[in-house]
């Protein structure tokens, strides 16, 4: 019997197939993993991307596993990316404005000083001035995320993935005390609802402690709080695309013009900002918008769960005390930034 001819239908069905095949095993693992890690969160209360990285780390005997790889390397990559470009739908004009002008100006160069710290510390303690990036932008701008972020335009190597991980969980480690000693510094200080909303949302690294440490004050301070975090997050884009240049132009100065191209501006920034203005114009009904919001959370959940799975955790331990002390000291420069401002300026 002659077989039917192929036409086109059945050629993408075909190829639809064969994509599932390749990606959904790593996918699903990685998906799991996050789910997982955010039920623990919502049971124990631990950071979500604290337990979706460690989870990851306890299943790395899959990445061995020649049929996830495909998968892990696409949730590490494209989906999060993904998630990075829908935290735009986090952050209105509005919310950047509620603050006023000149705190909204400290808050920027709280972000841009931290991040020169990091570099500057980090050539101090025999680092590399991207490590020091990479770590003074997860602290001053959104934590795990910006990690993420940063990372994606920084060249790929092996040393570079350690680094992002070893950040991923020194962050939110550190964060996570914040969350539980910086209301209680705001109370000892008598720091008034809008100091304290201001010292919190500029000072915690991830949204999520922040929300924790302004809501466990008030209402006021938590709605606060979350709107200067947001301002935080948005500093993301120029961050990013600054980054992704200064990269460029290094390589293409010591001659590695093919390395220079690859490194460029990133989509997902690009995606970012489309939707970060798309959702101030109000142009996306909130039925819609708040659920694509919350995704960003399981998107950028999956991404790290696949990290972990591709990373050996003696090769995190391996960093020594001096990664430790740079990313202490980097949390300690933006709060003590932060508060001179509130007891001084203010």
């Amino acid at each position: 019997m002659t077989p039917l001819p192929e036409n086109n239908f059945t050629r993408t069905f075909r190829k639809l197939e064969d994509t599932r095949q390749k990606y959904f095993p790593g996918v699903c693992v990685a998906v799991t993993i996050g789910i997982a890690a955010s039920f623990l969160s919502q049971e124990y209360g631990a950071p979500a991307m604290l337990m979706a990285l460690l989870l990851g780390l306890a299943f790395n005997f899959l990445s061995q596993v020649p049929m996830c790889l495909p998968g892990l390397e696409l949730s590490a990559k494209t989906i999060l990316r993904l998630g990075v470009a829908m935290l735009g739908l986090r952050i209105t004009f509005s919310d950047v404005l509620t603050l006023g002008w000149v705190p909204l100006l400290m808050v920027c160069s709280a972000v841009v000083l931290t991040i020169g710290f990091g570099i500057l510390m980090a050539r101090l303690l025999g680092f590399s001035s991207a490590f020091g990036t990479l770590t003074g932008g997860s602290v001053a701008i959104c934590g795990a995320s910006a990690a993420m972020a940063i990372n994606s335009v920084l060249p790929q190597t092996e040393q570079t993935k350690r680094e992002t991980l070893f950040t991923v969980i020194s962050v939110t480690t550190l964060s996570t005390l914040a969350m539980i000693f910086y209301p209680m510094l705001s109370s000892s200080l008598n720091l008034s609802t809008q100091d304290a909303g201001l010292f919190l949302g500029a000072t915690i690294h991830d949204v999520a402690q922040v929300v924790g440490a302004g809501y466990s004050i008030s209402n006021e301070v938590g709605d606060l709080s979350t709107f200067v975090k947001l301002v935080r997050v948005a500093m993301l884009v120029p961050i990013v695309m600054t980054i992704g240049i200064l990269i460029r132009r290094a390589a293409r100065q010591r001659g590695e013009g093919s390395q220079g191209k690859t490194v460029a501006i990133p989509g997902f920034l690009i995606g970012f900002v489309a939707l970060f203005i798309i959702n101030s114009l109000g142009w996306i009904p909130t039925v819609v918008s708040a659920p694509l919001a919350n995704s960003s959370s399981w998107l950028l959940l999956t991404a790290i769960a696949a990290l972990g799975v591709r990373t050996q955790l003696k090769d995190i331990l391996s960093v020594g005390w001096k990664p430790v002390l740079l990313m202490i000291l980097e949390t300690l420069f933006i709060a003590g930034f932060v508060i001179s401002y509130i007891l001084i300026v203010r």
